[in-house]
């Protein structure tokens, strides 16, 4: 089969389009020919700087496709099916093998590629926005990174649960299309003092609630924008950044920091059914994706110098 892959860790231009070995079925997993990548922030991430676990790597968490091969001792799925999956890795490719526990049957009327970008940045929201946030109705919420997939799945739950939501986002443009999914408050990050926005627009209380994925200097400023019994979720590192982080002045506050990482617990019961609603709100139209734009698979060194760029609004995809 054809897949994305890389010999060594480094920019974009590490990625090349080859020919390597078909994926092989577990008797309790399935094989999918891949419809549509969605390419997450720890796939760029990973790339970058990531382990190698094979070589060449196939690199990639999600993945959209119609079934081909079902394990043994699989009974959720059937040759033909549509369905979305997650792994560590592999999902840059033509076929990609799973356990049956990290894949979901696509429902009716939704269309794969859409589906396919479900799993991880909503499951992602869902967790630091309730499960670790503990955000409640009427609260106040600031999402960093508003148009990325973590950021516009959180700016839609949060609403939805009656919070206030604050976003952040690297222009104007996009701020403005954030309004559509929900969100009350913008600040642009390119121009903006954040910390003196989020303060006069909570007459200087500070938000309940952020959500992190960028990191870095932007986690420091996160830290500083709650309020009393405020808490920061940060959950990954899309800045890249290395700081160390002065927390004493939390205790006073009685204010907490937590980083969340789905992957710890996306194959528990509770998980799997909250991306199972979440897909199941798509097809009925109450959540939205947002696809930004489509590389073929051989392009899949453009679409990661393009995530790099930060100019995308919502999903960036992968078609072998």
């Amino acid at each position: 089969m054809k897949a994305a892959v890389y010999y060594e860790n480094g920019a974009p231009q590490v990625l090349r389009y080859e020919d390597v070995a078909d994926p092989v079925c577990d008797e309790n997993g399935i094989v999918i020919d891949v419809k549509a990548v969605s390419i997450e922030g720890g796939d760029v991430l990973n790339r970058a700087g990531g382990a190698l676990v094979t070589k060449p790597h196939v690199v990639g968490y999600q993945a959209g496709g119609v079934v081909r091969e079902v394990g043994a001792n699989v009974t959720a799925f059937k040759v033909g099916d549509l369905a979305v999956t997650v792994g560590a890795f592999g999902s840059h490719a033509a076929r990609r093998a799973v356990p049956e526990v990290t894949a979901w049957r696509v429902p009716a009327g939704l269309d794969i590629t859409l589906a396919a970008c479900v799993p991880i940045p909503f499951g992602t929201a869902d967790d630091c926005l309730f499960e670790f946030g503990r955000l409640k109705k009427g609260e106040t919420v600031l999402i960093q990174g508003g148009a990325g997939g973590v950021g516009l799945a959180a700016i839609q739950l949060a609403k939805r649960a009656g919070a206030r939501v604050f976003a952040t986002a690297s222009s104007d443009a996009k701020l403005d299309r954030l309004r559509d999914f929900g969100m009350d408050e913008g600040i642009n990050y390119a121009k903006d003092d954040l910390v003196a926005a989020v303060k006069r627009a909570t007459d200087n209380r500070g938000v309940n609630l952020v959500v992190d994925p960028v990191g870095g200097d932007v986690l420091a400023q996160s830290l500083q924008i709650i309020g009393y019994r405020g808490r920061v979720v940060t959950v990954g590192n899309a800045s890249r950044g290395v700081r160390n982080y002065d927390v004493s002045s939390l205790a006073g506050q009685n204010q907490s920091i937590t980083g969340v990482f789905l992957g710890a617990e996306i194959t528990t019961p509770r998980v799997r059914n909250m991306i199972e609603g979440h897909l199941r709100d798509l097809a009925s139209g109450s959540l939205k994706m947002v696809i930004d734009k489509q590389f073929a698979l051989r392009d899949a060194a453009a679409a990661h110098a393009y995530i790099e760029s930060r100019g995308a609004f919502g999903r960036v995809i992968l078609v072998p």
